[in-house]
Protein backbone atom coordinates (compact mmCIF):
# COMPACT_ATOMS: atom_id res chain seq x y z
CA UNK A 1 0.00 0.00 0.00
CA UNK A 2 1.64 3.55 -0.91
CA UNK A 3 0.99 6.09 1.89
CA UNK A 4 0.24 9.43 0.30
CA UNK A 5 -1.10 11.40 3.18
CA UNK A 6 1.36 13.40 5.10
CA UNK A 7 0.00 12.22 8.74
CA UNK A 8 0.38 8.88 7.67
CA UNK A 9 3.82 9.40 6.55
CA UNK A 10 5.00 11.38 9.83
CA UNK A 11 2.81 8.47 11.80
CA UNK A 12 5.32 5.67 9.98
CA UNK A 13 8.30 8.27 10.72
CA UNK A 14 7.66 8.04 14.48
CA UNK A 15 6.27 4.51 14.58
CA UNK A 16 9.32 3.41 13.05
CA UNK A 17 11.82 5.22 15.21
CA UNK A 18 9.69 4.39 18.65
CA UNK A 19 10.36 0.67 17.58
CA UNK A 20 14.22 1.62 16.77
CA UNK A 21 14.61 2.88 20.32
CA UNK A 22 12.28 -0.32 22.06
CA UNK A 23 14.77 -2.68 19.96
CA UNK A 24 17.92 -0.50 21.08
CA UNK A 25 16.55 -1.02 24.72
CA UNK A 26 15.61 -4.83 24.66
CA UNK A 27 19.42 -5.08 22.63
CA UNK A 28 21.18 -2.69 25.27
CA UNK A 29 19.71 -4.83 28.16
CA UNK A 30 20.40 -8.38 26.19
CA UNK A 31 24.21 -7.24 25.54
CA UNK A 32 24.60 -6.39 29.38
CA UNK A 33 23.24 -9.36 30.46
CA UNK A 34 25.63 -11.51 28.14
CA UNK A 35 28.66 -9.60 29.51
CA UNK A 36 27.61 -10.31 33.46
CA UNK A 37 27.05 -14.12 32.59
CA UNK A 38 30.78 -13.73 30.79
CA UNK A 39 31.67 -11.95 33.94
CA UNK A 40 30.10 -15.17 36.06
CA UNK A 41 31.43 -17.74 34.43
CA UNK A 42 34.98 -15.93 34.80
CA UNK A 43 34.67 -15.15 38.16
CA UNK A 44 33.04 -18.77 39.24
CA UNK A 45 35.70 -20.76 37.45
CA UNK A 46 38.13 -18.31 39.36
CA UNK A 47 36.61 -19.34 42.97
CA UNK A 48 36.74 -22.73 41.52
CA UNK A 49 40.70 -22.32 41.32
CA UNK A 50 40.81 -20.75 44.44
CA UNK A 51 39.20 -23.25 46.20
CA UNK A 52 40.86 -26.24 45.03
CA UNK A 53 44.34 -24.67 45.72
CA UNK A 54 43.31 -23.57 49.20
CA UNK A 55 42.29 -26.53 49.75
CA UNK A 56 45.39 -28.11 49.03
CA UNK A 57 47.32 -25.60 51.11
CA UNK A 58 45.04 -25.72 53.90
CA UNK A 59 43.32 -28.73 54.36
CA UNK A 60 39.90 -26.84 54.33
CA UNK A 61 37.43 -24.77 52.56
CA UNK A 62 37.84 -20.97 52.56
CA UNK A 63 34.13 -19.99 54.11
CA UNK A 64 34.96 -16.27 54.23
CA UNK A 65 36.16 -15.93 51.13
CA UNK A 66 33.28 -17.66 49.38
CA UNK A 67 31.11 -14.93 51.84
CA UNK A 68 33.03 -12.07 50.39
CA UNK A 69 32.25 -13.36 46.92
CA UNK A 70 28.46 -13.49 48.02
CA UNK A 71 28.55 -17.61 47.33
CA UNK A 72 26.73 -19.26 50.22
CA UNK A 73 27.86 -23.00 50.72
CA UNK A 74 24.31 -25.26 50.41
CA UNK A 75 24.69 -27.74 53.66
CA UNK A 76 20.85 -29.23 53.77
CA UNK A 77 21.05 -33.00 53.14
CA UNK A 78 17.75 -32.71 51.22
CA UNK A 79 18.50 -29.69 49.08
CA UNK A 80 21.81 -31.18 48.32
CA UNK A 81 19.60 -34.65 46.98
CA UNK A 82 17.30 -32.62 44.85
CA UNK A 83 20.31 -30.92 43.46
CA UNK A 84 22.67 -33.65 42.68
CA UNK A 85 19.30 -35.71 41.33
CA UNK A 86 18.47 -32.53 38.91
CA UNK A 87 22.07 -32.42 37.87
CA UNK A 88 21.94 -36.11 37.24
CA UNK A 89 19.06 -36.09 35.05
CA UNK A 90 20.51 -33.36 32.69
CA UNK A 91 23.65 -35.05 32.38
CA UNK A 92 25.83 -32.65 34.24
CA UNK A 93 27.49 -35.05 36.44
CA UNK A 94 30.91 -33.19 36.08
CA UNK A 95 33.74 -32.38 38.33
CA UNK A 96 32.62 -28.53 37.64
CA UNK A 97 28.64 -27.80 36.54
CA UNK A 98 26.68 -24.89 36.49
CA UNK A 99 23.32 -24.73 35.82
CA UNK A 100 19.83 -22.60 37.28
CA UNK A 101 17.80 -24.38 40.04
CA UNK A 102 14.39 -22.92 41.06
CA UNK A 103 16.02 -19.52 39.85
CA UNK A 104 19.39 -19.97 41.58
CA UNK A 105 22.44 -20.65 40.08
CA UNK A 106 23.97 -23.40 41.59
CA UNK A 107 27.69 -24.24 41.42
CA UNK A 108 28.77 -28.11 41.80
CA UNK A 109 32.43 -28.38 42.39
CA UNK A 110 33.32 -31.91 42.45
CA UNK A 111 37.18 -33.30 42.56
CA UNK A 112 39.25 -36.04 44.38
CA UNK A 113 39.46 -33.88 47.52
CA UNK A 114 36.31 -32.11 48.16
CA UNK A 115 32.32 -31.94 47.05
CA UNK A 116 30.30 -29.08 47.32
CA UNK A 117 26.97 -27.29 45.82
CA UNK A 118 27.37 -23.54 46.16
CA UNK A 119 24.83 -21.09 45.26
CA UNK A 120 26.05 -17.61 43.39
CA UNK A 121 23.95 -15.16 44.56
CA UNK A 122 25.23 -12.70 42.44
CA UNK A 123 22.31 -10.98 40.29
CA UNK A 124 22.59 -8.79 37.36
CA UNK A 125 21.40 -5.37 38.47
CA UNK A 126 18.83 -3.68 36.73
CA UNK A 127 19.96 -0.74 34.46
CA UNK A 128 18.10 1.87 36.33
CA UNK A 129 19.63 4.76 35.20
CA UNK A 130 19.39 3.34 31.19
CA UNK A 131 15.82 2.27 31.34
CA UNK A 132 15.58 6.49 32.49
CA UNK A 133 17.21 7.54 29.81
CA UNK A 134 15.07 5.85 27.61
CA UNK A 135 12.20 6.81 28.93
CA UNK A 136 13.00 10.39 28.38
CA UNK A 137 13.45 9.93 25.14
CA UNK A 138 10.55 7.91 24.66
CA UNK A 139 8.28 10.55 26.24
CA UNK A 140 9.96 13.34 24.69
CA UNK A 141 9.35 11.67 20.79
CA UNK A 142 5.77 11.32 22.00
CA UNK A 143 5.63 15.08 23.05
CA UNK A 144 7.31 16.10 19.50
CA UNK A 145 4.87 13.49 17.51
CA UNK A 146 1.49 15.18 19.42
CA UNK A 147 3.51 18.68 18.94
CA UNK A 148 4.02 17.93 15.29
CA UNK A 149 0.42 16.75 14.78
CA UNK A 150 -1.50 19.89 16.83
CA UNK A 151 0.41 21.80 14.20
CA UNK A 152 -1.25 19.91 11.14
CA UNK A 153 -4.57 20.65 12.52
CA UNK A 154 -5.16 23.74 11.39
CA UNK A 155 -4.00 22.14 7.77
CA UNK A 156 -7.67 19.94 8.40
CA UNK A 157 -9.60 23.20 9.04
CA UNK A 158 -8.51 24.89 5.86
CA UNK A 159 -9.06 21.74 4.25
CA UNK A 160 -12.68 22.32 5.37
CA UNK A 161 -12.62 25.45 4.78
CA UNK A 162 -11.37 25.01 1.06
CA UNK A 163 -14.15 21.97 0.57
CA UNK A 164 -17.05 24.53 1.63
CA UNK A 165 -15.48 27.10 -1.19
CA UNK A 166 -15.29 24.70 -3.51
CA UNK A 167 -19.03 24.19 -3.28
CA UNK A 168 -19.91 28.19 -3.83
CA UNK A 169 -19.89 28.95 -0.18
CA UNK A 170 -17.32 32.44 -0.12
CA UNK A 171 -18.87 33.46 2.83
CA UNK A 172 -15.49 31.94 4.59
CA UNK A 173 -12.58 32.90 6.68
CA UNK A 174 -9.61 31.34 7.33
CA UNK A 175 -6.74 34.24 8.61
CA UNK A 176 -4.31 33.03 11.17
CA UNK A 177 -2.14 34.70 13.65
CA UNK A 178 0.30 32.06 14.08
CA UNK A 179 3.80 32.79 11.93
CA UNK A 180 4.10 28.98 10.99
CA UNK A 181 4.37 27.68 7.18
CA UNK A 182 0.42 26.84 6.95
CA UNK A 183 -0.66 29.93 8.98
CA UNK A 184 1.30 32.01 5.39
CA UNK A 185 -1.08 29.84 3.04
CA UNK A 186 -4.16 29.92 5.04
CA UNK A 187 -3.80 33.90 5.31
CA UNK A 188 -3.19 33.74 1.21
CA UNK A 189 -6.25 31.72 0.86
CA UNK A 190 -7.97 34.39 2.89
CA UNK A 191 -6.69 36.86 0.69
CA UNK A 192 -7.78 35.05 -2.53
CA UNK A 193 -10.94 34.06 -1.18
CA UNK A 194 -11.93 37.83 -0.39
CA UNK A 195 -10.43 39.26 -3.96
CA UNK A 196 -12.97 36.67 -5.46
CA UNK A 197 -15.81 37.69 -3.26
CA UNK A 198 -15.37 41.05 -3.95
CA UNK A 199 -15.08 40.69 -7.83
CA UNK A 200 -17.96 38.50 -8.21
CA UNK A 201 -20.07 40.88 -6.21
CA UNK A 202 -18.51 43.31 -8.42
CA UNK A 203 -19.83 41.48 -11.61
CA UNK A 204 -22.86 40.46 -10.73
CA UNK A 205 -23.63 43.96 -9.60
CA UNK A 206 -22.35 45.36 -12.87
CA UNK A 207 -24.47 42.30 -15.20
CA UNK A 208 -27.45 43.14 -13.28
CA UNK A 209 -27.16 46.79 -13.55
CA UNK A 210 -26.48 46.65 -17.54
CA UNK A 211 -29.38 44.07 -17.90
CA UNK A 212 -31.77 46.66 -16.25
CA UNK A 213 -31.01 49.72 -18.05
CA UNK A 214 -31.10 47.58 -20.76
CA UNK A 215 -34.51 46.22 -20.25
CA UNK A 216 -35.80 50.17 -20.31
CA UNK A 217 -34.82 50.82 -24.01
CA UNK A 218 -35.65 47.26 -25.06
CA UNK A 219 -39.57 47.64 -23.97
CA UNK A 220 -39.78 51.20 -25.94
CA UNK A 221 -38.01 50.08 -28.69
CA UNK A 222 -40.54 47.37 -29.08
CA UNK A 223 -43.74 49.71 -28.37
CA UNK A 224 -42.28 51.80 -31.51
CA UNK A 225 -41.17 49.35 -33.59
CA UNK A 226 -45.10 48.42 -33.40
CA UNK A 227 -46.17 51.95 -34.67
CA UNK A 228 -43.98 51.67 -38.16
CA UNK A 229 -46.42 51.26 -40.85
CA UNK A 230 -43.85 49.50 -42.76
CA UNK A 231 -44.51 45.55 -42.00
CA UNK A 232 -41.34 44.44 -43.45
CA UNK A 233 -39.36 46.64 -41.09
CA UNK A 234 -41.97 46.45 -38.07
CA UNK A 235 -40.91 42.23 -38.48
CA UNK A 236 -37.76 42.85 -38.61
CA UNK A 237 -37.54 45.73 -35.74
CA UNK A 238 -39.24 43.26 -33.79
CA UNK A 239 -37.37 40.40 -34.73
CA UNK A 240 -34.04 42.47 -33.41
CA UNK A 241 -35.54 43.27 -30.03
CA UNK A 242 -36.80 40.25 -29.36
CA UNK A 243 -33.43 38.89 -29.87
CA UNK A 244 -31.91 41.23 -27.62
CA UNK A 245 -34.36 40.56 -25.06
CA UNK A 246 -33.87 36.64 -25.07
CA UNK A 247 -29.91 37.61 -24.82
CA UNK A 248 -30.06 39.73 -21.86
CA UNK A 249 -32.65 36.58 -20.63
CA UNK A 250 -30.25 34.51 -21.02
CA UNK A 251 -27.18 36.21 -19.31
CA UNK A 252 -29.33 36.43 -16.42
CA UNK A 253 -30.00 32.78 -16.22
CA UNK A 254 -26.09 32.20 -16.69
CA UNK A 255 -25.15 34.48 -14.16
CA UNK A 256 -27.62 33.47 -11.27
CA UNK A 257 -26.13 29.79 -12.13
CA UNK A 258 -22.26 29.74 -12.74
CA UNK A 259 -22.47 32.11 -9.60
CA UNK A 260 -24.43 29.78 -7.89
CA UNK A 261 -26.36 32.67 -6.53
CA UNK A 262 -29.44 30.61 -5.57
CA UNK A 263 -30.58 28.13 -3.04
CA UNK A 264 -31.78 24.86 -4.51
CA UNK A 265 -34.78 23.84 -2.68
CA UNK A 266 -35.22 19.81 -3.87
CA UNK A 267 -38.48 18.01 -3.50
CA UNK A 268 -39.68 15.25 -5.06
CA UNK A 269 -41.67 15.43 -8.29
CA UNK A 270 -43.21 13.80 -10.60
CA UNK A 271 -41.83 13.47 -13.99
CA UNK A 272 -45.28 14.03 -15.65
CA UNK A 273 -45.49 17.15 -13.39
CA UNK A 274 -42.12 18.44 -14.24
CA UNK A 275 -42.91 17.67 -18.52
CA UNK A 276 -46.35 19.79 -18.11
CA UNK A 277 -44.83 22.89 -16.45
CA UNK A 278 -41.48 22.74 -18.71
CA UNK A 279 -44.67 23.43 -22.02
CA UNK A 280 -46.41 25.74 -19.91
CA UNK A 281 -43.22 27.29 -19.91
CA UNK A 282 -42.83 27.79 -23.41
CA UNK A 283 -46.10 29.86 -23.68
CA UNK A 284 -47.22 28.70 -27.39
CA UNK A 285 -50.75 28.16 -27.89
CA UNK A 286 -51.94 25.17 -28.56
CA UNK A 287 -48.99 23.21 -27.37
CA UNK A 288 -50.76 19.69 -28.39
CA UNK A 289 -49.90 20.23 -32.11
CA UNK A 290 -46.29 20.42 -31.43
CA UNK A 291 -45.61 18.20 -28.71
CA UNK A 292 -46.52 14.49 -28.34
CA UNK A 293 -46.61 13.23 -24.73
CA UNK A 294 -46.40 9.27 -24.02
CA UNK A 295 -46.12 8.98 -20.09
CA UNK A 296 -45.35 4.91 -20.44
CA UNK A 297 -44.56 4.34 -16.77
CA UNK A 298 -44.31 7.85 -14.48
CA UNK A 299 -41.73 8.36 -11.87
CA UNK A 300 -40.25 10.68 -9.58
CA UNK A 301 -37.37 12.96 -8.97
CA UNK A 302 -35.96 14.86 -6.26
CA UNK A 303 -35.05 17.91 -8.31
CA UNK A 304 -35.18 22.13 -7.53
CA UNK A 305 -38.44 22.83 -9.33
CA UNK A 306 -38.05 25.78 -11.10
CA UNK A 307 -34.04 24.85 -12.13
CA UNK A 308 -35.23 21.20 -13.43
CA UNK A 309 -37.79 23.00 -15.56
CA UNK A 310 -35.86 25.14 -17.17
CA UNK A 311 -33.68 22.39 -18.26
CA UNK A 312 -36.72 20.40 -20.10
CA UNK A 313 -37.77 24.01 -21.26
CA UNK A 314 -34.89 24.79 -23.39
CA UNK A 315 -34.74 20.99 -24.04
CA UNK A 316 -37.66 21.11 -25.57
CA UNK A 317 -37.90 24.53 -27.37
CA UNK A 318 -34.27 23.62 -29.05
CA UNK A 319 -36.10 20.22 -30.32
CA UNK A 320 -39.18 22.24 -31.77
CA UNK A 321 -36.74 24.79 -33.19
CA UNK A 322 -34.22 22.20 -34.74
CA UNK A 323 -36.64 19.93 -36.21
CA UNK A 324 -38.08 19.77 -39.95
CA UNK A 325 -41.49 19.03 -39.11
CA UNK A 326 -41.85 21.58 -36.00
CA UNK A 327 -42.39 18.66 -34.29
CA UNK A 328 -41.34 16.62 -30.88
CA UNK A 329 -42.36 13.45 -28.71
CA UNK A 330 -41.77 13.37 -25.00
CA UNK A 331 -41.81 9.73 -23.76
CA UNK A 332 -41.56 9.12 -19.61
CA UNK A 333 -40.33 5.46 -19.07
CA UNK A 334 -38.20 3.37 -17.15
CA UNK A 335 -36.53 6.47 -14.74
CA UNK A 336 -35.79 7.92 -18.20
CA UNK A 337 -37.59 10.65 -20.21
CA UNK A 338 -36.90 11.02 -23.96
CA UNK A 339 -37.19 14.15 -26.31
CA UNK A 340 -37.51 13.13 -30.15
CA UNK A 341 -37.64 15.03 -33.04
CA UNK A 342 -37.04 14.90 -36.59
CA UNK A 343 -33.91 16.12 -37.73
CA UNK A 344 -30.79 15.25 -38.97
CA UNK A 345 -27.59 14.01 -36.64
CA UNK A 346 -25.56 16.57 -35.09
CA UNK A 347 -22.28 17.48 -36.92
CA UNK A 348 -20.30 17.67 -33.36
CA UNK A 349 -20.10 15.76 -30.18
CA UNK A 350 -22.40 16.27 -27.96
CA UNK A 351 -20.23 17.89 -25.63
CA UNK A 352 -18.93 20.53 -28.36
CA UNK A 353 -22.96 21.89 -27.55
CA UNK A 354 -22.09 22.48 -24.02
CA UNK A 355 -20.18 25.64 -24.14
CA UNK A 356 -21.36 28.95 -23.84
CA UNK A 357 -21.78 30.64 -26.99
CA UNK A 358 -21.68 27.51 -29.19
CA UNK A 359 -22.40 28.45 -32.92
CA UNK A 360 -25.86 28.53 -33.86
CA UNK A 361 -27.70 29.92 -36.20
CA UNK A 362 -31.06 29.89 -34.70
CA UNK A 363 -30.22 30.89 -31.38
CA UNK A 364 -27.52 32.06 -28.93
CA UNK A 365 -25.86 28.35 -28.20
CA UNK A 366 -26.38 29.09 -24.41
CA UNK A 367 -29.18 26.71 -24.07
CA UNK A 368 -27.37 23.23 -24.13
CA UNK A 369 -24.66 25.02 -21.66
CA UNK A 370 -27.73 26.10 -19.31
CA UNK A 371 -29.15 22.57 -19.58
CA UNK A 372 -25.71 20.99 -18.52
CA UNK A 373 -24.92 23.52 -15.86
CA UNK A 374 -27.89 22.73 -14.08
CA UNK A 375 -28.20 18.70 -14.62
CA UNK A 376 -24.13 18.73 -13.12
CA UNK A 377 -25.80 20.41 -9.96
CA UNK A 378 -28.47 17.70 -9.83
CA UNK A 379 -25.84 15.28 -10.43
CA UNK A 380 -27.88 13.84 -14.19
CA UNK A 381 -26.51 13.31 -16.98
CA UNK A 382 -27.61 14.25 -20.84
CA UNK A 383 -27.31 11.38 -23.39
CA UNK A 384 -27.61 11.77 -27.16
CA UNK A 385 -28.31 9.61 -30.09
CA UNK A 386 -29.71 9.29 -33.85
CA UNK A 387 -31.69 6.63 -34.67
CA UNK A 388 -33.72 6.57 -38.12
CA UNK A 389 -33.54 10.37 -39.01
CA UNK A 390 -34.84 11.09 -35.37
CA UNK A 391 -32.59 12.78 -32.63
CA UNK A 392 -33.03 11.54 -29.42
CA UNK A 393 -32.22 13.05 -26.18
CA UNK A 394 -32.12 11.07 -22.95
CA UNK A 395 -32.02 12.94 -19.34
CA UNK A 396 -30.78 9.97 -16.90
Amino acid sequence: MIITSLRSKIKVVFSITLLLLAVLFIFSIKYDRAIHEEHTVEQEKAITHYLYDYYLKYGKIDKAYLAAQNISLITDKGMVVQIERFFKEKGKVKRYAVDTYHLKRIMVINNDHFKLILENKNKAKYPIKRAIIFSIVFFLIIMLYLWIMKSLRPLSELKSKIQTFSKGNLDIECKSDKQDEIAEVANEFDHAVTMIRELLQSRQLFLRAIMHELKTPIAKGRLVSEMLDDERNKSRMHSIFERLNLLIDEFAKIEKITSRNFDLTIKTYKMSDLVEASIDLLMVENPQRLITTHIDHDYTVDVDFELYTLVLKNLLDNGIKYSTDKHITIIVDNNQLQIINKAHALNEPLENYFKPFHTSKKGLGLGLYIVKSILDIHKMELQYDHKEGKNIFMVI
